[in-house]
Parts: C-alpha cells; structure tokens; sequence
C-alpha cells in the first residue's frame, strides 16, 4: 500500500460566511476546517449561533407563500441556470469536496455528476406534479386532489457526501415550492456554501434557501425543531441522531424524512461471477475509505466459494494506493483522528471477537488520519457486526453453509438500508432479493445511487425516500377538495 502525498490549496472564491435571506454574513466566532491528508486548518468559516439559525428560520418563513406561487415553469427555468451554473464550476467542487472531505478526485467527481444528475432530475420533475379529478363515491360533488409544499423545512447534512447530501435534498424541496434552512456538516461546510452560492447566482430569490455552519448542532437543531413554523426536517446521519429529532418533531408533529445508519450486508452465493463479485465489493467497501452508508459492512460468502473470494479480495486490497486524494490514490483519510481512533477500536474488537486480521490492521503514520485498508475474516457466522456500523476501510467477510444461513444472517440486524447479492440464477437472485429486508437491494452490482430510483431504508435505517419520484413527494403534502356541484339538469335547464 502506498502513500502519495499533495498539497492542495482552498480557491478564494469559497464562501466563509453564513447565508441568510440573500446576505453572506460573517460572525465573530469561526469554526476550523481541517484537511484530513494532512491534519492542517484549510479553512475558518463562521459559526453560527442558535440566534443566527432563528433568523434564517425567519427569512425562509417570510419567503414561503412567494416561493410556493412562483409558477412551475419559473422555478424550472431558476433549476435549469443553476444546473447550468453547477456545471462550469465541477472542477471547483470535485476539488473543493476532495480538500475538506479527503475523498480521492475521482471520486469528488464522481460525486459532483450525480449531484448534478439529481438536481436536473429535480428540475424536470417541477411540471409534472399532477393532481386528480373524480366523481364522488355516491354522486353529487367532485373529488379534486392536489398537492401542495410542506412549509419551511430544515435539511441536515452529512460530512461524507457534502454535495450530494445537499444537492439532493435542496432539489427536491425546492422543486416542491418550499423554502429552506441548511445546517452543514461542520466538517465540510466549504463545499456547501459554494452550493448555495450556485443558487444565489442562478437568481433564487432571498430567504428561499439559507445556509448555516455552527459547531452547536444539537442546540441550533433543538432550537428549530421546537419551533412550529418549521414544518418538515430531513436528515442524513446516524441512526441516535436521528431517533433524537424524531422525539424533537414529535411535538409539533413535524414532517420528518431520515436517512439513517447502514449494515450492508454483501452476499456472494456459490454460482456467482467471482471475479465481478470481488471488484464490486472493492468498490462498495472501500469507497471514500468505507465513510458511506450503504457500503458492504457484512461480506457473506457462501463456503464453496469463500477461499477463492477471499485470496482474491485480500490481494486486490493489498494493491490499493493509499495517500492524499490530489494523486492518483484510490482511498484516502478517515475524516478525522477522532474517528480514526474508533476504527482502531473496532478492529480490535472484532478480532477479540474471533476475527483474524488478513491484511492492515493499523493508523499510516504521518501526517493526515490515513488507516491500512483492512481485511478481517471469520470462520463462521458472529453476530459481531450485526447491529455495528464499520464506516471505516475494513472489510469483514464471513462465510455461510447455505443460501438460507446466508440470508438469515444478512437481516439479522436492527439495520435495512442496502444490501447486495451476487447469483448468475436470476431465480435465486428474485427469491433471495424479495426476501432480504432493506429498503434497497443491489443484484450483481455495488453501487445503486440514481436520480430515477427511490433511495432510503427501512427499520432503524430511516424513513422516507430520496430520488426517483417519490422524491419530491416527501416536500409536499396531499391536498383534498370536496366541490359541490349541480345536477346536470339544473345546471342545462
């Protein structure tokens, strides 16, 4: 594994500040953001106090009712410019995202064109919110259904997928008529702000979408929850966090989508490609170091096949480059030593628990908070990690006697967000899909992330989905109009 070493450096036209009804706003406190190659402060960015969040809660409640009458076609034109404005700046992003985040460039493009992929997919999603028209059930009236925006909503963004994250919940709300206040991820604010920046320059009007950055997230959050004028939140984050706002909404009942913790589990059955299954779980474990959601965090190999899987796995981890994402690297940082720390606690957990470390196993030293891509390997079914979220670049791979012990082990966790199977039997692969308890199933294939499909999970992964056409639906609520109309005779007569 090898270390490649670049110093990158922040553009000057990154926005520091906090945004509220149109006004980039400094403040006197700031918050660091680190480069995690490197473990320097890239940037300081303001840091917004509970005071600071309520005024931007007050900006995107005095734009509400404008936002929502901005006609279908004038929104779409506003999403096209932004889309278009998105577009001449992706070097700015990917580089940006890959400064603050530590994700190789590769990535942070990759990342850049499926935000802007969900954020046209939104854009073109804003004339087609079709309503319906029918006769009452007995006669006499009309049943007219339509659909109108939530209200004010507070987006609450993760540090892993800085783009995305933002882009894809902004879209849809925003497409849906309703206005915004963005919390950043305090880890990787830089990247937002340039988003917004995008929309202030395509022309949004003020107090639409706001942004703040702050290093109290628990109390700004609290803060806005308790208010009643906001009317939905969307989250991505862990599973505590989550289950903390959803008592937070309780209170004003407010509408609540959330995007919560993963236990992806990876199952390779006896006839499956071998080769394809190894590259596609190297990418689904080891992109952005493992800091995703969905990556594989449970490698379920069926024992006819687990030999060869493994060797093959193990050696292509070994060839991974390791270093600072500005060089041709294939796994960055961890985000930061804190969580570097917890992986190295993980992995001697988990060998405490019967795992035999194959390859990696410790911190690169030097700067940065760079970990050894890790293979773990069980001899048989440990319920170790069945509620444990690894988030890290350690891959564990357990093997299974049978197709039934390997799906029974794969939704034995309180978790059912993405899990993956590889057959070449499209039967076993129906079968088994249909039964595994998660909200999204890839079938030979890691990566399931598209504008088109509906993204979210089950049980304790969260509720609501994100993308395809459900989307936009979670920012609006049905509406239902009884009209009473006369009988045909009176009115022809």
């Amino acid at each position: 594994m090898q270390m490649k070493v670049h110093n990158g450096r922040l553009n000057d036209t990154v926005p520091r500040g906090l945004f509220i009804n149109g006004t980039w706003r400094a403040t006197q406190d700031t918050l660091d953001v680190l480069d995690p190659a490197t473990g320097s402060v890239l940037a300081q960015v303001a840091n917004g106090s509970v005071d600071d969040a309520m005024e931007a809660l007050d900006a995107a409640v005095a734009a509400q009712h404008a936002w929502r009458s901005v006609s279908p076609r004038a929104r779409a034109n506003l999403f096209h410019q932004a889309h278009a404005l998105l577009v001449q700046r992706a070097d700015l992003f990917a580089e940006t995202m890959t400064l603050e985040s530590g994700k190789p460039l590769a990535e942070s493009r990759g990342e850049f064109k499926l935000s802007a992929e969900f954020f046209l997919w939104y854009a073109e999603q804003i004339a087609h919110l079709h309503g319906t028209y029918a006769d009452g059930s007995h006669g006499g009236y009309r049943i007219v259904a339509s659909h109108q925006p939530v209200g004010p909503c507070l987006l609450i963004t993760p540090w892993n997928f800085p783009l995305l994250m933002i882009a894809r919940k902004a879209g849809a709300a925003l497409a849906a008529g309703c206005t915004v206040v963005t919390k950043s991820a305090s880890e990787t604010p830089l990247t937002s702000a340039l988003f917004v920046k995008v929309l202030e320059d395509a022309g949004f009007p003020a107090g639409v979408i706001n942004l703040v950055h702050t290093t109290d997230a628990s109390g700004v959050s609290a803060a806005l929850m308790a208010d009643r004028r906001l009317r939905k939140v969307s989250f991505t984050g862990s599973t505590g966090v989550g289950s903390t706002l959803l008592a937070q909404a309780s209170k004003h009942i407010i509408n609540a989508s959330m995007e919560l913790g993963g236990d992806g589990p990876f199952i390779v059955l006896d006839d499956a490609d071998i080769d394809a299954a190894v590259e596609h779980a190297i990418v689904c474990k080891f992109r952005n170091a493992g800091q995703a959601c969905v990556a594989a965090n449970r490698i379920i190999v069926h024992e006819a096949v687990e030999a060869e899987f493994t060797r093959k796995f193990v050696e292509r981890t070994e060839s991974l480059r390791v270093g600072n994402g500005f060089e041709a690297v294939d796994v960055g940082p961890i985000i930061s030593e804190r969580q570097r720390q917890r992986v190295q606690r993980l992995v001697a957990q988990l060998a405490e628990s019967g795992g035999q470390v194959l390859t990696g196993g410790a911190p690169i030293e030097g700067d940065g908070y760079f970990y050894q891509p890790t293979v773990i390997r069980f001899t048989q079914i440990n319920a170790a990690l069945c509620d444990e979220e690894l988030f890290a670049p350690v891959a564990a791979i357990f093997p299974a006697r049978s197709a039934a012990e390997a799906l029974a082990f794969a939704n034995d966790t309180r978790y059912g967000l993405a899990a993956y199977l590889f057959t070449q039997d499209i039967s076993r692969a129906i079968a088994l899909g249909e039964r595994l308890d998660f909200g999204m199933v890839g079938i030979n294939r890691g990566i399931m992330a598209d504008p088109a499909a509906p993204f979210g999970g089950i049980k304790a992964s969260g509720l609501g989905r994100e993308g395809g056409h459900d989307g936009i639906y979670e920012f609006l609520e049905p509406k239902y109009m009884a009209l009473t109309v006369k009988r045909e005779e009176e009115v022809l007569a």
